[in-house]
């Protein structure tokens, strides 16, 4: 998002309070925010009629980018969120790859094909015998970045050769 948005002084992350990675993912958000010298504000939300508000509250604020955050809520409400940050014109990143696919602008995310390869092995072993309890916790390894050059565009964004290039999925 700095790459598309280098001047944007603020940055908001939209989470679900109550998704028990909540507050690791913003503590997370916080700390990478920091060591850039990036302002970062959070806003709640867990209802529809919340997305709305905050959306509202980002555009008073001046904010100049958006980072959508994780979770069923989340997840539920990935179109209603994509087409709001198009009516409101605000640069998003989310952490599905389907969100590009509906017009979002990019997303990071781990690689859903991966998570399924290894849930496959972790199968193939319990069906060998391996007890599920004796298997190590696996965190994703391979992350996908997708950007929508069309969205780009119709937000007034140059998008640098260096970041398709960095890409895995580039939506014209």
């Amino acid at each position: 998002m700095r790459e598309l948005r280098p001047r944007a002084a603020r940055i908001a992350v939209l989470v679900d309070p109550k998704w028990p990675l909540t507050e690791r993912f913003v503590s997370q958000l916080r700390a990478a925010a920091l060591a850039v010298g990036q302002q970062l504000e959070v806003l709640d939300v867990s209802t529809g009629r919340e997305i709305e508000t905050a959306f509202t509250t980002l555009i008073q604020r001046g904010t100049g980018a958006l980072h959508v955050g994780i979770g069923a809520f989340m997840t539920s409400q990935r179109e209603r969120i994509v087409a709001l940050a198009a009516r409101h014109g605000i640069p998003a990143i989310y952490t599905w790859r389907e969100a590009v696919a509906d017009g979002g602008l990019m997303s990071y995310a781990p690689s859903i094909t991966d998570a399924y390869r290894q849930a496959g092995i972790y199968a193939g072993r319990i069906l060998k015998g391996e007890k599920p309890g004796d298997l190590p916790v696996m965190l994703p390894t391979k992350f996908e970045f997708a950007i929508n050059v069309k969205t780009a565009k119709a937000l007034g964004l140059e998008v640098p050769d260096k970041l398709l290039a960095l890409a895995d999925e580039v939506i014209e």
